[in-house]
């Protein structure tokens, strides 16, 4: 799941059609088409529990290659081409997994996570993907929020296993003996550019050039890493 903000729901609430699936056909062949619905289907969190979408190994069957990277990367980069307004493939290395995520409005993505969770997903994105850390640790999460909230300890661990649940963060088993986590792909993708650009803006209480929010979030990076750019 990614989030949109209501602007972008507001320009474009009467071309938000389905029709751009219909390009599947013209970019897919009729073998990687059957692979992205797979994986589509791998990805519902009510099929595989925790593990979410496909590893690479089991894409590469269906597409029927194995190990041939340029091949690999151009079927989900041809994928997010023809079907980027509804869904983005997602191949998450650490893991070994490739996921489908769905973009929802903003308003319905409110209804999925906790105002906890969304705290504890920013606070561990903005560690992670701005400041380099290698992950969060659970003291640090309940100094930044405990305090903030009743029964906090409570409630930022309820927090972290709905994220866990969803697949966007995962513990960190390399940390010693204090509990840690980081971010998996699905946690790194979640936000859209718009959600960062508006939550940024808020926090400064000023206009601020999309460029500079996404430079600070690393995001043109990322892009560039999945052939989105």
């Amino acid at each position: 799941m990614t989030t949109e903000n209501s602007t972008f729901e507001k320009e474009n609430s009467e071309d938000y059609s389905l029709n751009s699936l219909q390009l599947l056909r013209s970019i897919l062949t009729t073998r990687e088409e059957q692979t992205f619905l797979s994986i589509l289907f791998s990805s519902s969190a009510t099929i595989r529990a925790n593990n979410f979408g496909l590893s690479r190994k089991e894409v590469e069957k269906l597409l029927g290659v194995s190990k041939e990277d340029a091949y690999f990367h151009s079927f989900l980069s041809r994928v997010n081409q023809a079907v980027g307004r509804y869904y983005r493939l997602i191949y998450d290395e650490e893991r070994d997994q490739v996921v489908a995520m769905l973009r929802v409005p903003a308003r319905s993505a409110r209804h999925t996570l906790s105002e906890e969770a969304l705290a504890v997903l920013l606070f561990m994105f903005y560690q992670q993907e701005v400041l380099k850390h290698e992950f969060t640790l659970l003291t640090q999460l309940l100094e930044a929020f405990g305090h903030e909230i009743k029964k906090g300890s409570r409630r930022i661990q309820l927090a972290i296993d709905t994220l866990r649940k969803i697949g966007a963060l995962e513990i960190q088993t390399e940390s010693g003996k204090e509990d840690a986590y980081c971010l998996t792909a699905i946690g790194v993708h979640m936000f859209s550019d718009s959600f960062l650009h508006r939550m940024v803006e808020f926090s400064h209480s000023n206009q601020l050039s999309k460029e500079d929010v996404m430079k600070f979030f690393n995001r043109y990076n990322l892009y560039e890493r999945e052939g989105f750019l």
